[in-house]
């Protein structure tokens, strides 16, 4: 029996009884929220993390509570700014949504966007000398934080594996981004390299790391968090969740002021369905050459007059990042609705 695989139809059959269920919760907890009678005044505060039907809010005193949500709401994220109402038990009810200046989602397993975090104000994406990176993830990370609103950037890690002719190497494969704009840190947890330069960034900011399994974000993580184990405690304490709390979203304070949100399930971002020509702004510097093109509707592949491949022609543009702005928009084309 242990040998028997399922077939398709199965594993389906089994995703939408656990969808079923999560939203049958999702419901009961919902009208429970809707029955809390005799709450005081809304008070502001932030979603910490996020556990199925519940939420963990912050309020203005940096005290956790467990919540539940009015059913009108929709899915809420870790980062969101919130409106609660405290119950009789120190519990209580989020009963609005503050507008979010931005939010990073991610497809569920039917393809449906999923809120991540919001109020980020910069992504950073994690690579490695091992295991290798793809230049190709690293432009479809690039282009989704683009389109989100908030600033990007790269943190080269584990730089302790490199003798100086391989940094040289990887230098150079990284340099188009740097010649663009994007930030490239480099760290390593064992030698304590360019940590001090990576607290100076996140400060003062809400951040998001994110990369592919591997390249040693978790490491990251607790180096930037020495008082990580503190906030899981008091997660756990005000969930009766226990150690499952280190497997969700969750925002954390850094010492040196901002929050870093720790998302064990953030290793790829796939780009929602885009209107024609929104992907251009994916790619920054495509921005002085856009709307200069001899045809409006120009594809930037063979079009005659195209102001792109002029620009890649004359040295201004990398052809390579042109070669992958043009296998994400095909891939996104061909995706099944």
């Amino acid at each position: 029996m242990s040998g028997r695989r399922l077939t398709r139809r199965q594993v389906e059959r089994i995703r939408e009884l656990h969808e079923n269920r999560r939203t049958r919760a999702r419901e009961r907890a919902a009208r429970a929220a809707d029955e809390l009678e005799d709450l005081e005044a809304a008070e502001p505060g932030t979603v910490i993390a996020h556990y199925g039907a519940s939420l963990i809010v912050e309020d203005a005193q940096a005290v956790l509570h467990r919540c539940l949500v009015r059913q009108n709401l929709g899915a809420l994220a870790c980062g969101d700014r919130v409106l609660w109402q405290r119950a009789r038990d120190d519990s209580g009810v989020v009963v609005a949504l503050e507008p979010r200046r931005s939010l990073l989602a991610r497809p569920d397993y039917s393809g449906r966007l999923k809120p991540v975090a919001a109020n980020l104000d910069q992504v950073l994406v994690v690579i490695a000398p091992e295991p290798d990176f793809n230049e190709y993830l690293i432009d479809r990370y690039l282009a989704a934080i683009e389109l989100i609103g908030v600033e990007a950037g790269l943190v080269v890690n584990k730089l302790d594996l490199c003798d100086a002719d391989r940094r040289a190497r990887l230098e150079a494969r990284l340099g188009t981004y740097a010649r663009i704009g994007y930030a490239l840190l480099h760290a390593s947890t064992r030698t304590d390299l360019g940590l001090a330069e990576l607290r100076t960034r996140l400060g003062g900011r809400t951040s998001i790391l994110v990369g592919q399994s591997g390249v040693g974000k978790s490491s990251l993580v607790r180096a930037l968090l020495p008082e990580r184990e503190i906030r899981t405690q008091a997660l756990s304490a005000a969930t009766g969740h226990g150690q499952h709390t280190t497997t969700t979203t969750t925002l954390y304070p850094l010492p040196d002021g901002g929050s870093l949100i720790d998302s064990p399930g953030v290793r790829s971002f796939e780009l929602a369905e885009l209107a024609p020509g929104e992907l251009d702004r994916g790619f920054r510097e495509f921005a002085p050459y856009l709307g200069h093109c001899r045809y409006g509707n120009c594809a930037h592949t063979v079009e005659p007059g195209c102001a792109l491949l002029a620009a890649v022609g004359r040295g201004e543009l990398d052809a390579r990042r042109l070669d992958a702005y043009r296998q994400i928009r095909d891939a996104a084309g061909k995706r099944p609705a």
